[in-house]
């Protein structure tokens, strides 16, 4: 009988190694990558079962890689893992298609499980997390109200900007022109009321897009 095939999403080296040791004896590793666009190809041509990731990457962050893939993939399960205590982003990682959602500071023992009930068709979230969620949903459980989004696209043009890539990278990068680089760029800045090019990397923080520091 095949063992369960695991991706693993982490652009830190000793982290997915690490990752990796403790998974490989009951799991098959089919690969380790450093950003979210190889997560994505990489996922398309491997076809793995679960899909370890780390929510801030370079190029393109776990959350919209995420979600990518369940739109490519709907049958994968993906945990994800991170520094940021913050409960309202493992709400959208949750409501980007996420199975998992653990922070860097868990237990090992708890990577284990969380791949092992999300194997078993059910969600795994680390307890710190889960109990911040509830307690929100008993606080006000009406859903929040309508509030302004990034679409796609300008999320992926307010990374790789804030990340330091020029306009002409950017559109290399995402296969588009610098013009539309330019436009989205100026709209998201327009949109948000955003002034300067250092409010935008702040704004890219607060979005989730990018590690702070």
């Amino acid at each position: 009988m095949s063992r369960p095939r695991i991706l693993i999403a982490e652009d830190h080296t000793l982290v997915a190694e690490a990752f990796q040791k403790l998974l490989e004896p009951h799991y098959e590793v089919v690969g380790v990558v450093g950003d979210g666009r190889t997560l994505v190809t990489e996922a398309q041509r491997l076809n793995p079962n679960v899909a370890v990731v780390d929510v801030a990457m370079p190029l393109l962050n776990g959350l919209d890689a995420g979600r990518q893939l369940k739109s490519s993939l709907p049958h994968i399960r993906i945990i994800f893992v991170t520094m940021n205590e913050d409960h309202e982003l493992a709400a959208e990682a949750l409501n980007a298609g996420a199975s998992g959602y653990l922070l860097k500071t868990s237990a090992s023992s708890e990577l284990l499980r969380a791949v092992q009930e999300v194997l078993r068709g059910k969600s795994y979230v680390t307890p710190r997390i889960s109990e911040q969620l509830l307690g929100d949903f008993i606080r006000d459980p009406r859903p929040d109200r309508p509030a302004k989004h990034l679409t796609m696209r300008q999320r992926e043009v307010l990374q790789l900007l804030a990340e330091g890539r020029s306009m002409k990278e950017a559109a290399d990068i995402l296969r588009i022109t610098a013009r539309t680089v330019a436009f989205h760029k100026y709209r998201t800045m327009e949109e948000f009321d955003i002034k300067s090019n250092a409010e935008l990397i702040r704004f890219a923080i607060r979005q989730g897009l990018l590690k702070a520091g």
